[in-house]
């Protein structure tokens, strides 16, 4: 169990003049989308800056490893670099994880944001240094997707220090996805086949009095009720003190068993509260939450608050 007060890094909030380096440690990304998240920033008072490598290609891959983990490991050590956003997900961090220069990020703790992919950077980051991240969109921006409620909710995380609440919504699919009861802990996951993927290596977290936050796209409902079922297998979900369920996006395949019944009967036996229909995933209207800190989740009233990912700082 995470003691909050002593084990969790907050890095500083991002402040009008502070340099973003916009990196992609998965795959290749569109410079035109890229362009449309920088002027966002932009508008924010920030200066994002591309990576070196932000555009390279590698196959399915933003460039080589040597390159992707070199703009990281840049990124960390610079500075007069004060965030780290990344450009999307795809496949690709945990190829690199392990090259990341921890002591680097104890040293100048800085506000990593992105996801999909990017839980495998957080779930790293997390394990080698205790650090807070943001889990919503990355600087490769769809207005069509993420429309205005996306952007500020990415602006709020980054640049304040509130906490972060949100409902979940009637119209998301997993809405109906709901055990009743309260629950306090430290809010940890993100995308459900990078968490799986990370049983058997060191970045899978103690999740004993943890929220387990997940989301997906594009799995088919037997293969989450896979991930779900070796996550249970593995012992990784006894002691979590509940689940918050986000999209899962584009997740049917045809059969009568509905990705909704498969997440109510893989979640609903494990005695603690679980709250479906929250905006944070892949789907429209994407909303952004903190990674590493104290949350309250209530499936009673419908609604997720967490402590701010990031601190005034000195």
């Amino acid at each position: 169990m995470i003691n909050e007060d002593t084990a969790v890094v907050r890095p500083p909030v991002l402040r009008p003049g502070d340099t973003v380096l916009l990196v992609s440690p998965s795959g290749p990304t569109s410079p035109e989308r890229v362009a449309r998240g920088m002027e966002l920033l932009l508008g924010w008072g920030l200066r994002p800056v591309p990576a070196p490598n932000a555009y390279a290609r590698h196959g399915y891959l933003a460039g080589t490893d040597d390159l992707r983990a070199a703009d990281l490991n840049a990124a960390f050590a610079d500075p007069r670099v004060r965030g780290v956003i990344c450009t999307r997900g795809g496949y690709g961090v945990q190829r690199i994880v392990d090259a990341i220069d921890m002591a680097a990020v104890r040293r100048d703790p800085k506000v990593v944001a992105g996801f999909s992919d990017i839980t495998a950077l957080q779930l790293a980051l997390w394990r080698g240094a205790r650090l807070a991240g943001v889990h919503g969109p990355g600087a490769a921006w769809r207005d069509e997707r993420t429309p205005l409620r996306s952007a500020e909710s990415l602006h709020a995380a980054l640049m304040t220090t509130e906490p972060v609440s949100m409902s979940a919504l009637p119209t998301e699919e997993t809405f109906g996805v709901r055990v009743p009861g309260r629950a306090t802990g430290t809010l940890l996951g993100g995308n459900l086949c990078l968490i799986a993927a990370s049983i058997g290596t060191p970045d899978l977290p103690d999740l004993t009095g943890a929220v387990l936050l997940i989301e997906d796209v594009q799995e088919p409902p037997y293969k989450v009720d896979r991930m779900l079922t070796h996550l249970r297998r593995a012992g990784a979900l006894d002691g979590l003190a509940g689940v918050a369920v986000g999209q899962f996006t584009d997740c049917g395949d045809g059969w009568d068993t509905t990705i909704v019944d498969v997440l109510t009967e893989r979640l609903g036996d494990l005695g603690v509260p679980v709250l479906g229909g929250l905006p944070i995933g892949h789907g429209h209207g994407q909303l952004t939450v903190p990674f590493g800190t104290q949350a309250t989740l209530d499936a009673d009233t419908g609604t997720l608050t967490a402590a701010p990912a990031v601190t005034q700082g000195s």
